[in-house]
């Protein structure tokens, strides 16, 4: 699974849940709930990323396998979400994760306050939101 690769690649972050229960969670909530927006390899390897967008504009999840990275797939995915939803898009970005805040700072997306670490990993995060008009 993505995340679960990302997570155990990302020193940072902490690991609160095992990856059987974090699959469970993905198959269970969140890819019953959200659009899903998938971005196929096209060399044949697979899956590389996705995105999940609820019904109110949220990006709950956007990951990329480690090997698809670097190659607009981030891109295309927010792209289409900002398709399906021209009123807006939010977000929530650890502070940690310079490389996905400078993404979305290059998509357009604006900082609009955080917390101190209010989560369940406990680190601090930042809100973030992208108009299609400012």
């Amino acid at each position: 699974m993505i995340f679960n690769a990302w997570l155990d690649a990302t020193d940072w972050m902490p690991r609160r849940h095992p990856p059987g229960a974090v699959a469970r969670f993905h198959r269970e909530h969140l890819f019953k709930t959200c659009r899903i927006i998938v971005a196929d390899d096209p060399e044949g390897r697979g899956l590389a990323g996705y995105l999940a967008l609820d019904g109110e504009g949220f990006v709950a999840a956007l990951y990329l396998a480690d090997w698809a990275r670097g190659r607009g797939l981030g891109a295309r995915l927010l792209a289409e979400a900002k398709t399906a939803r021209p009123e807006g898009l939010r977000l929530h970005v650890f502070a940690a994760n310079e490389g996905a805040r400078r993404f979305y700072a290059r998509e357009g997306f604006v900082e609009t306050g955080g917390t101190d670490g209010e989560n369940e990993e406990g680190l601090p995060d930042l809100f973030l939101e992208w108009r299609a008009f400012r």
